[in-house]
Formats: C-alpha cells, structure tokens, sequence
C-alpha cells in the first residue's frame, strides 16, 4: 500500500514538473515572439500601414473621378460627333455642294429682238455680261447663285464660246436666268438703281428683267472638285 502510494506520488510529481516545463516553453516562446518585433518598429510599420490606406483611399478617389470623366465623354462623343457634322454640312453649304433655297431674285437676260433674223440682234449677250451680273449680286449680298441651273462657285468659268455662254463647261443658250439666293430688296436695288448695271446693259440692247421671290432654289455644283496644285497651307507655329 506504501508502495503504490510512493508510485502514484511519483507520478503526478512527473506529470507535474512536464506540465511546468510545458508552461515556462510557452511563456519562453511568446516572449520570444514579442521581443522579437521592437515597440519602435511596430510603431513604424502602423504609421506606414495608415499611410499606405489612405493612399489607397486617394487612388479610389481618382479612379472614380476618372471613371466618371470617362463615362462623361462617352456621353459627349455623340454631341462632339454631331458638332462635326454640323460643321460640315457649313462646309458643304459654303462650298456650293448642296442644295440650297430660300429668298431672293431671279435675273433673265436676254438680246432684244430687232427684227426676225438673227443678224437683226444690235447686241448679243456676252459671257462679261453675266460675269458683271454676278459680282453685282455678290456685292449686294447674294449666298447662293446659279446660272440656268448651274451652281456658281468659285472654280466656276463663265466663258463666250461662239454663239453659246459655257459655265462649269456646260453649253448655255439665251434666255439667260440667274438665281441668287440672299436678301431680296437689296440684290433688287442694286440692279436696279438708277444709271446702274441693268440701265446700261438695256442701252446696249439687252433686255433685263429681275423679280423678287419668296423661294429660290440654288441647285448643288454637280462636277467633281479637282485642285492638282492648291494645296492646304500648314502655318507655322
């Protein structure tokens, strides 16, 4: 009975001082953890933590402010595209390419018959007679012109060939019609003044005659546009 007393003393005085080794290995190992990562040092990497977080939270930021100008100018491509092409259309319009109407005159110019034959004709009408009608048109304001349904532009030849006026290389006979388009009462006017363009060309023996219209049609130029030598100019900056 002593004995087994003395055996079981044994072994709970060994079990005791294995759990007390166990415990102090514990604390050892956590001191060891701890020490392991200076106070200061820890310090340090918490201050860099926060930092590093609020840059995080400023690069959010950007991003979705960019984001935001990105889906912005998503939604702008569409009215940057229509800009385009409302300038375009000016273009166009400025270039004579499309059709144009609204108010204006129409000028017939034609010989005044003398007789029935036509060497009874005192004056034939001459390509520098339409030419004077035109500028006279373009200095009172006209935006659009044609000449018996040929559009007017800047390439325009307005030449005597015989008999016959070609302009934009097409044969035109008499009666010759003009159609300006722009402010009606002053193209008017200024045909008309007294001494003017229309008095001298009917002394010559051609008969002019100008009518205000509410609507105009100014067909669009119906060549091809070929510039072999004018090139654009790239200014210097």
């Amino acid at each position: 009975m002593i004995i087994m007393n003395k055996t079981l003393y044994l072994s709970i005085a060994v079990v005791s001082v294995v759990l007390g080794l166990m415990v102090a290995f514990q604390f050892r190992s956590a001191g060891r953890v701890d020490s392991g990562v200076p106070f200061d040092r820890v310090q340090l990497l918490t201050t860099e933590l926060r930092q590093i977080e609020k840059e995080n939270d400023t690069l959010a930021t950007e991003a979705s402010d960019l984001e935001a100008k990105l889906s912005k100018a998503e939604k702008g491509s569409p009215e940057a595209f229509q800009a385009v092409q409302d300038e375009l259309v000016k273009v166009r319009q400025a270039a004579g390419l499309t059709s144009m109407q609204g108010p204006g005159v129409e000028v017939t110019i034609a010989p005044i018959k003398k007789g029935d034959s036509a060497g009874d004709n005192l004056f034939t009408v001459r390509d520098e007679d339409l030419l004077r009608v035109v500028n006279e048109l373009r200095a009172a304001g006209a935006e659009a012109l044609s000449i018996n349904g040929q559009r007017i532009i800047s390439t325009s030849e307005i030449r005597l060939a015989g008999a016959f006026i070609d302009v934009n290389l097409t044969r035109l006979s008499p009666p010759y019609v003009v159609s300006a388009i722009g402010p009606a009462g002053q193209l008017e006017s200024s045909l008309l003044i007294q001494g003017g363009l229309v008095d001298t060309m009917q002394e010559w023996g051609i008969a002019v005659t100008v009518v205000k219209k509410d609507k105009i049609i100014v067909p669009a130029y119906s060549r091809s546009i070929n510039l072999e030598y004018a090139k654009p100019h790239k200014e210097a900056r």
